[in-house]
């Protein structure tokens, strides 16, 4: 992808970055060479971004062109906000209090050159308010009062504001960034398309494994798209990818929904959606969905304080106790009896108003079936735990014991297995969702649909193998390619 730095007047400029093409504010406004380039990176660094300003005007039209304008519109926008500003320095707190801790005086002003500082020291905190903002050059100003230091503001640097003395720094990482692997691709592979892949590698039961995310990234190659692996600290660099794909265990009160909704609010193809996540990560919400469209599923009771005296005559013992945003088999409790039910109960409702209580339906194994785009992709039976009631097990000690995994070809399921998932799952959306079935007889059950679905390489792909994660990334792309059609009428 053709990278462009933007400035007001090219002659003034006074760094040689090499490699990277440096062309005035004017021209890249008014010749349409530049209007009709496509899959731009554009480095606005205009002297000034305020509204209707050319620096505004250079950002708002590279994103009106399909370009990748850093910063855009939103970035300049957050920079103005005395609300973003505060929620920046409470997210960052923690580390802007140990970097400023040396420090004596009042006020701390830290300039940025592409997410560095001069000072070693600082590199951390520049990079994250890099990330934040994503503007080339930035200054920070710091303030201590009341024993803490708090940002108060944040601003551009003009290249006219770079003293002569940081220029040879300013050069090596300005090349450093440009040539770094989330711009330099070799020349036989110019992308289409760029995704993100948001993922966690400290997670312990990440949905996807290290090796499903490689076979994600080739396949994503295999069609001409860029792909980059980016972790929570990347939130501000969005609005450069066409995609996002997250492979980080979602939950609303959690930054994998800040990413979704950033991500959609900026046009990006995202899987899982914000939609997604609100309602598959709520029991109560999916409880209350069942019932609406008549889909099947154990005896259930949303609970509250003033209706526990309900569970016993409606759903019985054994039960199932659920927390609404359980996940991984944690916030989950068999009752076997009415003082373990009252237990769980009270423990749940002290932090949610609304819980679950479920009927137990005892089964060798759970049925998942894996659909994407309204198509069923894999079908597994997840087996129990060795001598446990759930498919995980978590041991005193921290560690977790699964029980065994067979896939299976979607057309070797049941159809009554695979009919009833796709009915739930479309009644979601056309995401990427694992749906849990339990089966009794004939009677298939829906259990709980999941955004965000387990992906690991040697289980979930073990029928289709490499073609699995075609299929995804064929579905990323055509979801691209129409998203593209749409902004060019």
């Amino acid at each position: 992808m053709p990278t462009l730095i933007v400035v007001n007047q090219p002659k003034y400029w006074p760094l040689y970055i090499a490699d990277v093409k440096v062309v005035s504010a004017r021209s890249y406004l008014t010749d349409p060479q530049y209007s009709d380039m496509r899959n731009v990176r554009v480095f606005n660094l205009c002297r000034s971004y305020r509204y209707q300003s050319i620096g505004y005007y250079v950002s708002l039209l590279a994103s009106a062109r399909g370009h990748k304008p850093i910063p855009s519109v939103e970035n300049i926008q957050d920079m103005k906000s005395n609300v973003i500003i505060r929620l920046v320095s409470d997210e960052l707190d923690e580390l802007i209090q140990k970097s400023m801790k040396p420090i004596q005086s009042e006020s701390f002003t830290l300039s940025i050159y592409f997410g560095k500082n001069l000072a070693k020291r600082y590199d951390r905190l520049s990079g994250h308010l890099f990330n934040l903002f994503q503007v080339p050059f930035l200054r920070a100003e710091f303030r201590y009062s009341d024993e803490q230091w708090r940002l108060q503001t944040i601003n551009p640097i003009s290249a006219k504001e770079i003293p002569e003395e940081h220029y040879l720094f300013v050069i090596q990482v300005a090349e450093e960034y440009f040539a770094s692997n989330r711009f330099h691709v070799p020349k036989r592979f110019i992308p289409r398309y760029d995704m993100a892949i948001l993922y966690n590698p400290q997670d312990e039961n990440p949905p996807s494994n290290e090796k499903a995310l490689q076979k994600f990234m080739k396949a994503a190659r295999r069609l001409e798209m860029g792909v980059e692996l980016i972790k929570k600290e990347d939130f501000g660099r969005l609005p450069q990818f066409d995609a996002l794909f997250i492979r980080e265990t979602t939950n609303v009160n959690h930054h994998t929904y800040r990413f979704s909704r950033r991500a959609a609010a900026e046009g990006l193809v995202v899987v899982d959606d914000p939609n997604s996540i609100e309602k598959c990560t709520n029991k109560v919400f999916l409880a209350e969905l069942m019932e609406r469209y008549h889909i099947p599923g154990p005896k259930t009771l949303i609970v509250h304080r003033d209706n526990i005296n309900q569970i016993l005559q409606r759903i019985g013992l054994p039960c199932i106790v659920k927390k609404p945003d359980s996940y991984f088999s944690q916030g989950v409790y068999k009752a076997e009896n009415e003082a373990d039910l009252n237990e769980y109960v009270e423990k749940l409702l002290d932090k949610s108003d609304l819980i679950i209580a479920q009927e137990f339906l005892p089964t060798p194994f759970d049925w998942r079936v894996g659909i994407f785009d309204r198509y069923p992709l894999y079908v597994c039976k997840y087996h129990m735990a060795k001598e446990h009631w759930q498919i995980m097990k978590h041991e005193s000690n921290g560690d977790t014991e699964y029980g065994h995994v067979d896939t299976l070809r979607v057309e070797a399921a049941p159809e009554a297995v695979v009919k009833t998932a796709l009915k739930a799952a479309n009644a979601i959306g056309d995401g990427l969702y694992g749906v849990d079935l339990k089966q009794v007889g004939r009677k298939v059950f829906v259990i709980e649909i999941n955004d965000n679905p387990s992906i690991d390489a040697g289980f979930e792909d073990a029928m289709l193998k490499d073609e699995l994660y075609m299929k995804i990334m064929t579905v990323f792309l055509k979801r691209i390619e129409q998203r593209k059609e749409r902004k060019s009428f």
